[in-house]
């Protein structure tokens, strides 16, 4: 099997993986090719307008693993592909220099061990990084049950790390992923946290030494295939993110790809509205100010599907209503529909000179459609 052969099997293989995005790392080209300052992945946008793009594959689609969800599962009757370390660093550093690709994301299959598989990634963005001087940005899955000394070898190469969670309980797993372990997953979580913790304080007192992960870490949950509540998702997400260095949960709607097997759910397409809403009830929590606990309650563990969660959040508690824009803090602002954080803020700034209308609402970029039924201002009385 030839180099592109390999690659038409093992870039499709990848598309399933959805934890790749902006990285808000800085690491300046310093003699060697390319650099990754605040880019983000996979056709996104950089601060400067630059459109950018990464390499996107699988190291190996063959696996040890029998996961009933995964495409590559042991059991499937599927094309397998491996990359040798050498291939993957020739290809990525001649699409560099094509000009095709600022970076490379790159996951891999169980290939014999989690060791194994890892030293092979390692070996290709060794090779990356030291021989041909690549300093682009460079995204790679840590695998499940691999050991410490490589997961330090491994986030000493790349600007970001993440381990797929793929299911939100012990339970699931063990359904679904049976060569997989709650410990096997949060132990490189564990692992990639602490040292990258460690890697701050030797940057603060060795201005040289060397970057761990600088980007932080992500991970994936299969949202759909169990039945576990979106509430129980949300905790979960809240308990990651309470991590310094997670920077991304994302939530991947369960893709039927093996159909034949009893123990997924019946699905036609995957379930993209509900992957929507938990989206927006993440973006709730990371800058909104909204615990788990509010955005799916023990009475509503699931969220509405035909509201977004904030709206929902607001229907739910008319106590909360009307916020007087003129006068409530900024946490109770965020709380309104239709108002961002951005107008959020221009509010609390804007009011301090003049008396806010609906008209000036308006400029600063307010949602009037949504927020005048849970506001009051100079023209909206109180309800």
């Amino acid at each position: 099997m030839d180099i592109w052969e390999k690659l038409r099997i093992l870039s499709d293989a990848a598309k399933y993986d959805a934890a790749c995005t902006s990285s808000g790392v800085s690491r300046k080209g310093s003699g060697g090719l390319g650099n990754a300052v605040s880019y983000g992945i996979c056709h996104s946008f950089a601060a400067d307008g630059r459109c950018i793009s990464l390499l996107k594959v699988l190291m190996s689609n063959a696996c040890i693993g029998d996961c009933k969800y995964c495409q590559s599962r042991s059991s499937n009757d599927c094309e397998r592909a491996t990359f040798t370390p050498d291939e993957l660093a020739d290809l990525t550093i001649s699409f560099y220099r094509r000009n095709y690709i600022e970076g490379l994301f790159l996951s891999s299959g169980i290939v014999k061990s989690p060791d194994y598989t890892t030293e092979m990634m390692i070996r290709a963005l060794s090779k990356l990084r030291n021989v041909y001087g690549f300093r682009g940005y460079i995204h790679a899955k840590a695998i499940p049950g691999v050991s410490p000394l490589l997961v330090e070898r491994l986030g000493l190469l790349v600007d970001r790390m993440s381990v797929n969670i793929e299911l939100p309980s012990q339970k699931s797993l063990k359904l679904l992923a049976p060569n997989k372990s709650k410990t096997d997953i949060l132990r490189p979580m564990g692992l990639i946290s602490t040292r990258i913790a460690e890697n701050t304080t030797d940057l603060v007192r060795y201005r040289h030494a060397p970057k761990f992960a600088p980007a932080g870490q992500s991970t994936q949950m299969i949202v759909g295939a169990t039945d576990e509540s979106d509430r129980d998702i949300l905790l979960l997400s809240s308990s990651l993110y309470d991590r310094p260095t997670m920077k991304r949960v994302y939530y991947s709607g369960f893709i039927p790809v093996n159909p034949y097997d009893k123990r997924l759910p019946a699905l036609d397409k995957a379930p993209l509205v509900r992957e929507n809403r938990l989206y927006q009830a993440d973006w709730l929590m990371r800058f909104y100010g909204f615990r788990a606990e509010e955005i799916a309650d023990e009475q509503t563990p699931r969220l509405d599907l035909d509201i977004d969660p904030k709206l929902a959040w607001a229907l739910r508690h008319p106590e909360f209503f009307p916020v007087d824009v003129n006068r409530a803090d900024y946490e109770a602002l965020l709380r309104v529909p239709g108002v961002g954080v951005k107008s959020a803020r221009l509010i609390v700034s804007s009011r301090r000179y003049r008396t806010l209308t609906m008209q000036s609402l308006r400029q600063i970029g307010v949602v009037m459609k949504k927020a005048q039924y849970f506001i009051t201002c100079s023209e909206l009385p109180v309800r």
